[in-house]
């Protein structure tokens, strides 16, 4: 069982995972300089210049080129960003979405207005992007609070006199915060009123005409189904909001929850397509203005997709390795969780990964870790949680430990009901 990369390793985090997608491949460095002129449509030099610049990149003396790094993003089966994130400050980027230049006070005061001026909805727009930002890390039932009451605001304001634009405007707005909070519904185990405010989104979105609103409920619907255990639902799901998003993060994250349920189909070529649909695209898009922003499909989560459908198919050391960056993308600098809900997949995957090689002590240690973080998706953890308590009954079902493990996982699914 391989250790979490360490983060004081002297070489850049880059080069570090360059050695490491290389051996979880079991790959020679002649072998991955073999691979990468295989990705390649543009002539490279010899393979002995080729040796010399990869034994120089892995020892991280020297930064790959653009150029490099497209290459050696598409020959491990990710995308750029994810493999090279840019030098951006994440402070500097929750900024953006900091001020809206008036206080909540304020920008009630305006909606309760008869008339709604375009610094209002500028306002609005922005606190309904701060609450999308917040998904990652505020507890599920103090975020639900909020958005309703701003859900609540939003389509308060139907009545009042405004423009054809600006109506959509309000529609589109209600439309995003409809998403999130039946995301949050979600999370919390309420299932029907999820679906019901998932179609209350879907409602607003057509209203509005703006089809990545529109998309993103059909990926809710395709992640409702896939943590049910109705893959061919989310597959059809997926498939139908595709037709809808051709090209944004929604589209992205279709593609990822089709992969998901092919994995467990057992369908590995359907799996290796989905996938590299969804990073084809994703390397067509732009850097995100707000990483946690939760329906912009940020680089990172290519590798929580990847270690999903891989933990899936059987492919342990990719799967581990995979967990390994998923925990350290989603960790600030301090060593404090950005992406818990990400993270506890992830130690979920260590687990599962860790009982398949006999260490059954770090497979309960890890799936116990993931069971203990304040935000959760109950029904995305519960769903991984179960594949690992699976693991562990079939395997070694007279150990106490698994035994007192399973009743966590128990415990956790009644809570849910």
């Amino acid at each position: 069982m391989a250790e979490v990369l360490d983060a004081s390793e002297d070489r850049p985090v880059w080069a570090s995972r360059l050695r490491a997608e290389r051996a979880a491949r079991g790959w020679s460095q002649a072998d991955a300089i073999r691979a990468l002129r295989a990705h390649s449509r543009e002539r490279l030099p010899t393979d002995s210049t080729l040796l010399r610049n990869w034994k120089r990149w892995e020892a991280g003396g020297t930064e790959p080129d653009p150029f490099y790094k497209t290459l050696i993003a598409k020959t491990f089966g990710t995308v750029t960003a994810a493999f090279f994130p840019p030098q951006t400050s994440h402070d500097a980027d929750r900024a953006l979405f900091a001020g809206t230049g008036m206080e909540t006070l304020e920008i009630l005061a305006r909606v309760r207005a008869s008339d709604v001026s375009p610094s209002t909805l500028d306002a609005l727009t922005v606190t309904a992007d701060r609450l999308c930002c917040e998904y990652p890390y505020i507890p599920s039932e103090q975020l639900h609070t909020e958005g309703q009451a701003w859900l609540r605001r939003l389509t308060s304001m139907m009545d009042r006199r405004l423009t054809l634009s600006q109506h959509r405007e309000v529609l589109t707005l209600a439309g995003w915060v409809a998403l999130l909070v039946g995301c949050l519904e979600y999370d919390m185990g309420d299932r029907r009123t999820a679906e019901g405010t998932r179609r209350a989104a879907l409602s607003l979105g057509e209203e509005a005409g703006n089809s990545a609103v529109v998309a993103w409920t059909h990926e809710m619907r395709a992640w409702f189904a896939l943590t049910q255990g109705d893959y061919r639902g989310a597959i059809a799901a997926a498939e139908a909001g595709e037709e809808m998003a051709t090209s944004d993060g929604a589209a992205v994250q279709l593609a990822a929850q089709r992969a998901k349920a092919w994995a467990r189909l057992g369908d590995r070529r359907q799996v290796e397509t989905a996938l590299d649909q969804g990073r084809r695209l994703l390397e067509s898009l732009p850097y995100p203005a707000d990483v946690d922003h939760h329906f912009m499909v940020d680089p990172a989560k290519f590798d929580f997709y990847a270690m999903d459908c891989y933990r899936i198919v059987g492919e342990n050391r990719l799967a581990n390795m995979y967990a390994q960056e998923v925990i350290s993308s989603s960790t600030d600098p301090h060593g404090i969780p950005r992406k818990p809900m990400r993270i506890a997949e992830a130690w979920v995957t260590l687990g599962v990964t860790a009982a398949r090689d006999g260490d059954v002590e770090a497979a309960v240690s890890h799936g116990r870790q993931a069971l203990e973080g304040d935000r959760k998706s109950l029904p995305s953890l519960l769903m991984c949680s179960r594949e690992l308590a699976d693991t562990l009954a079939s395997h070694y079902p007279d150990k106490g430990e698994v035994a007192s493990y399973l009743d966590e996982v128990r415990a956790l699914t009644m809570a849910s009901r």
